[in-house]
């Protein structure tokens, strides 16, 4: 065998090491940010850059943002923004083409503000594009690999490689949206009852290890009924919809809003006590009492609501037993006030 020859055996075998290393990456997990480290770490161990950085597009603000970066002047990209059409990776961006730049003093394209901002110099720039059907998701970009023997090989290669972190990005979306519909009801896009349980376990486990509190509020509507009996069920599930993002728009970011089902909400208000959630649910009740609904359709509904709130772990120590007894507190009153709220172990709020 010529040392030709045996160069060229090392390096298809090296590939193809690579290959099966990425391919395993994409079929054993489903994180996305382990697949694409592993790329992006196989692509760095076969071309050598100095530097390299994945960059996703952001459609919202038609700007591209420093998903990975890694190398001596990664720390201070992490913040930075390029503009689509801005630089190498702007350019093949907005472009969709694959782009090599051996010396980039030569290239007009080149946006000189980024050496300027890390102190880094740059003198070639490998970049191509992550494409999506018809739409670049983002751009891979290598600086200052060495060009001696960089091909036509080379470069099918590499492209390869960005063929599968484009397959893992959108599989990682695909799985996602998929989350989110198992979790999310349709009817008010606030998450279910099924997400609940889970929450709440999540939340009693973290309550109980760092001896903390939080309070289960739970909301049912009042006279529900007449509204679908009167209006149609169309006109009901606008106003569940339209309560839903009222409830969930006087809430903490922390704080979570679920639909429990039919016309009943639960509220799960982390890090908060029983005063403290009492403040929230009658920041709630006075939502309902001064709020109209469905006013698209015509109409300006009012409706009120009744409440239970519970507070762990003074009131109750598992997940269904919180639920349970803010419910009772919410049957309180359905059958004698409505409109009101019932707090465990005080009773009706006056």
């Amino acid at each position: 065998m010529t040392e030709a020859a045996g160069t060229e055996r090392k390096r298809y075998i090296a590939e193809m090491n690579i290959f099966h290393d990425v391919a395993k990456a994409l079929t054993s997990s489903l994180d996305l940010a382990s697949i694409l480290q592993t790329i992006m770490e196989k692509m760095a161990e076969y071309f050598r850059p100095d530097t390299w950085s994945l960059l996703m597009v952001d459609e919202e603000r038609d700007e591209l943002y420093f998903a990975i970066a890694v190398g001596d002047a990664a720390e201070k990209l992490k913040s930075a923004r390029v503009k689509m059409g801005e630089g190498i990776a702007g350019w093949v961006a907005r472009h969709g083409e694959p782009l090599v730049v051996p010396d980039v003093r030569t290239d007009p394209r080149f946006a000189k503000r980024f050496d300027q901002m890390t102190q880094w110099e740059t003198h070639s720039i490998i970049c191509l594009p992550l494409r999506s059907k018809h739409r670049v998701m983002g751009v891979i970009q290598l600086v200052n690999v060495s060009m001696d023997g960089f091909g036509e090989n080379e470069m099918f290669f590499l492209q390869s490689l960005c063929d599968y972190a484009a397959i893992a990005i959108e599989n990682a979306k695909a799985f996602e949206r998929i989350q989110e519909l198992t979790i999310t009801d349709d009817c008010t896009g606030l998450f279910n009852a099924r997400h609940l349980y889970k929450t709440l376990e999540t939340e009693v486990y973290r309550a109980s290890r760092f001896g903390q509190e939080f309070t289960v509020v739970f909301i049912d509507l009042d006279h529900f009924k007449q509204v679908n009996d009167t209006h149609g069920h169309l006109v009901g599930s606008k106003l569940l919809a339209e309560v839903g993002y009222a409830v969930k728009a006087r809430l903490r970011l922390i704080d979570y809003a679920f639909r429990y089902g039919g016309d009943e909400f639960v509220v799960l208000l982390p890090q908060t006590g029983k005063d403290a959630a009492l403040v929230v649910a009658k920041r709630l009740r006075e939502m309902f009492r001064s709020s109209c609904f469905c006013k698209d359709e015509g109409l300006n509904l009012n409706v009120r609501a009744s409440m239970g709130l519970a507070t762990f772990p003074a009131d109750a120590h598992s997940a269904h037993e919180i639920i349970r007894q803010a419910d009772e507190m919410m049957y309180v009153v359905k059958n004698s006030t409505r409109d009101n709220i019932s707090v465990a172990k005080r009773g009706l709020v006056k």
